[in-house]
C-alpha cells in the first residue's frame, strides 16, 4: 500500500537516492521489490512451519488463533521495520511527500498502527487459546 499505491514509502529515499528522478526511482523501486520478494519468502516459511505444525492431530487451530499470530506477525514486523529503517538508520520514512518536518508524526503513526496489530493480534490469540483448550478439554 505505502510503496507502490501510494508512493510514499520507497525504501532508499532518504539514504541519498530521492525519488525526483527516473534513475533514483527505478534504484527505489528495484530495492522495494527486493524488499517485498524477501517479506515473501518469510511468508513462504511462516506458512511451511504453520502447515507443519496444523497436521498434527491433537492441535485445533481457531480463527481467532489463525487471526491472532498473523496480526501479531505484521505489528511486530511494523515496530522492527519502523524502528530500524526509520529511526535508527533513517533510510526512508512513511510519507516523504510531505513537509520534512512533518515525517516523524508520519513515522510514529506507523509506529503506533504496528503495536496497535501487535496487541489486537497478542489479545486475540490469548482469546483463541482459552476457546481452544476449552473445547479441547484442557482447563482454561
Amino acid at each position: 500500500m505505502l510503496h507502490q499505491i501510494l508512493q510514499w514509502h520507497h525504501m532508499l529515499t532518504s539514504a541519498g537516492y530521492p525519488a525526483d528522478s527516473v534513475a533514483n526511482l527505478r534504484l527505489n523501486t528495484l530495492a522495494d521489490g527486493l524488499f517485498h520478494a524477501s517479506t515473501y519468502a518469510f511468508v513462504v516459511a511462516g506458512l511451511a512451519i504453520l502447515w507443519r505444525r496444523a497436521r498434527r492431530a491433537h492441535l485445533r487451530w481457531s480463527g481467532r488463533l489463525l487471526a491472532g499470530t498473523l496480526l501479531m506477525g505484521f505489528g511486530l514486523f511494523n515496530l522492527v521495520e519502523g524502528l530500524v529503517d526509520h529511526h535508527l538508520l533513517g533510510l526512508h520514512h512513511v510519507n516523504e511527500t510531505v513537509p520534512r518536518a512533518q515525517w516523524i508524526w508520519w513515522d510514529l503513526g506507523f509506529l503506533a498502527w504496528g503495536a496497535a496489530m501487535l496487541a489486537g493480534g497478542w489479545w486475540l490469540w490469548q482469546r483463541g487459546r482459552a476457546a481452544t483448550g476449552r473445547a479441547n478439554g484442557a482447563p482454561a
